[in-house]
């Protein structure tokens, strides 16, 4: 595959997150824009268009004015693509891979383009051919991604994994976090041999929270780890969860109690 480099639109106003900074936002311990850039950590260049944040390895632009769109975002990032191919993303993709990437880059001839689950594209999920994108935008006047590329007639490419998935709102955020808990569910069941079938794992976020407000935050870890031995031992009563949250919900009043005994 021919060398790229990587475009990251992350300037954009949010208005269904109500103007939060939605390439900031974290999916487990990475933000948004970190985990696009990191799966494009193999392109020459990485190029983020927004405001500068902590983001080691990469090179920043900013559109005129700040905020004027994907068009204007594009203009102001493509200049400093030196490689032959240019793949150009979204900042709010938590699903994106770097074999996602490698994918599209394998396919594109010269351009390739991922649609979604319904066959839609995604016009800030591709690669491109440095030249030809050049060539088409200086010509181009108007304001819209697609009015701009669909005339390069890009190959499209469903993949699994939801590599198109963009956060727009704070239920699409929301989502991908529960993703990435049951990722981290299922692996850590593996390396424990346990079968997820068995884990109610609303149940126990619930009793953590549940612990969590009514006692301490330090106390919800250790209260499922004390469960988890408990259910290994064969020592937990059928209703053990059910106990554990009453106990942290009259947990405040019951220490009162205890105070005030003698």
């Amino acid at each position: 595959m021919i060398p790229y480099d990587a475009i990251i639109l992350a300037g954009g106003r949010a208005r269904r997150m109500a103007g939060a900074d939605k390439p900031g936002e974290l999916v487990g311990s990475r933000s948004l824009v970190r985990r696009v850039a990191d799966a494009v950590a193999d392109a020459g260049k990485v190029i983020v268009v927004g405001p500068e944040r902590e983001l080691g390895g990469v090179v920043f632009a900013r559109e005129d004015p700040p905020g004027a769109g994907p068009v204007a975002a594009l203009r102001a990032a493509l200049p400093l693509a030196t490689a032959p191919a240019v793949a150009l993303l979204a900042a709010d993709l938590p699903f994106l891979r770097a074999e996602h990437v490698r994918a599209l880059r394998a396919q594109a001839a010269p351009h390739a383009l991922l649609v979604d689950e319904e066959g839609r594209d995604q016009w800030l999920a591709g690669v491109w051919d440095t030249r030809a994108l050049s060539g088409a935008l200086r010509a181009y006047q108007g304001q819209s991604l697609k009015g701009l590329m669909a005339p390069l007639n890009p190959r499209r490419l469903a993949l699994e994994g939801r590599p198109w998935f963009d956060c727009d709102t704070v239920d699409d955020l929301q989502e991908a976090r529960m993703n990435v808990l049951a990722e981290w569910t299922a692996l850590a069941c593996k390396e424990l041999g346990v079968d997820p079938a068995t884990v109610d794992r609303d149940l126990i976020l619930n009793l953590t929270k549940d612990v969590a407000h009514g006692v301490a935050r330090p106390a919800a870890p250790l209260t499922a780890y004390l469960l988890g031995l408990a259910q290994g031992a064969g020592t937990a009563p059928e209703d053990a969860v059910a106990r554990l949250t009453t106990l942290a919900r009259n947990w405040e009043r019951t220490t009162m109690e205890t105070l005030t005994d003698g």
